[in-house]
């Protein structure tokens, strides 16, 4: 993923959406016409984890992880308002207006639509999504919207902090509420492996290449060495998803436009609340951009993870969270410009 400090959008991150069609495509003829590779590597499981899916999420959230500063936690007591607006935000109000928006479309507006037992599924998925606010992408966004870098990276490594203690109980409590049973040892094992892990590897990488090397080093040539891989990962990761997924989606090819809107609406309501706090506070628009953009968008690549590990490569909770990887750019470029198109709102 991009790092705070590029200039502008990179290729792959620009044309994501693409990528995610394509995949999509190569994805569902692979399940369809070679239905044996989607069954061999559906063998490789431990304690319902996908280990070539596990291997591959790892892939992409190692160098995400690295490029998150923890040092700059301890400058989290300068101008608090703008923390306080991305902690109340991410995890007081996202998970629980996912929550009612995803259950008003699934359950009410598209009853007629979608089948009780897979709404319940979808629910789950969008819940996934609610309950993990973005740790990488939210460079991107932030240095679009010329915000503040030092202050971005504050609110990322902070985030990434939260969500070790906070991930599991909401997601319990709110599939709970959803009448979705969920093992309290498969949730914590899939943050174990997917945050707990490529966070201690990429603390550590971070620590011992910067002590040998420099700091200059680091984040000017190192990290970028793993960009490509991020990508490649990302890619691989969504094939071998819609591979699994080829029959939900050929029968139900409706059901990714029916995700997807509730989806986009909690995007832009949850960007509003923060950008609108921010204005509130008075706080300048590079601290309110990146608040607004760390809301909105989703750590797709954890959502995508604890689905898997949690409802199967083939589950429709599953499918959820990629049509989140789906609709994540578009969107999130057209708050960029709705950003960009009011910082006169704020205090220079």
């Amino acid at each position: 993923m991009a790092k705070e400090k590029s200039q502008s959008i990179g290729f792959f991150q620009k044309y994501l959406t693409v990528w995610v069609a394509l995949c999509m495509t190569a994805g569902v003829l692979i399940g369809k016409l070679l239905p044996a590779v989607p069954a061999f590597l559906g063998r490789f499981e431990y304690a319902r984890v996908s280990i070539p899916v596990a291997i591959l999420i790892w892939v992409m959230i190692y160098p995400m992880m690295m490029k998150v500063n923890f040092q700059s936690v301890k400058n989290v007591g300068k101008n608090p308002k703008g923390l306080f607006v991305t902690w109340v935000t991410n995890w007081l109000i996202k998970p629980f207006t996912m929550y009612g928006i995803a259950a008003l479309f699934f359950y009410v507006v598209f009853k007629g639509l979608i089948a009780p037992d897979l709404a319940k599924e979808y629910l789950a998925g969008a819940v996934l999504l609610g309950a993990a606010p973005c740790t990488a992408m939210v460079f991107v966004w932030s240095t679009l919207t010329k915000g503040n870098p030092a202050y971005t990276v504050v609110q990322v490594a902070t985030n990434d902090l939260i969500i070790l203690v906070a991930f599991v109980p909401i997601v319990k409590f709110l599939l709970g509420v959803s009448n979705v049973s969920v093992p309290w040892d498969t949730l914590i094992l899939s943050v174990i492996l997917f945050v707990v892990i490529p966070l201690a590897g990429g603390i550590l990488t971070r620590v011992l290449v910067t002590n040998r090397k420099g700091t200059e080093y680091f984040e000017n040539t190192f990290v970028h060495k793993f960009d490509n891989a991020t990508s490649i990962g990302l890619l691989l990761t969504l094939v071998l998803l819609f591979s699994f997924q080829g029959d939900v989606i050929l029968n139900n090819p409706l059901h990714i436009l029916l995700i997807a809107v509730p989806l986009v609406l909690q995007t832009f309501l949850i960007f509003f609340i923060a950008y609108f706090a921010c204005k509130w506070l008075k706080l300048p628009h590079d601290i309110a951009a990146p608040a607004g953009m760390i809301g909105a968008s989703n750590f797709f690549e954890l959502s995508v993870a604890v689905a898997i590990a949690l409802f199967g490569t083939t589950s429709p909770a599953a499918l959820a969270t990629v049509v989140g990887v789906l609709t994540e750019v578009p969107v999130m470029l057209l708050l960029v410009k709705i950003a960009n198109k009011t910082k006169g709102w704020f205090p220079v």
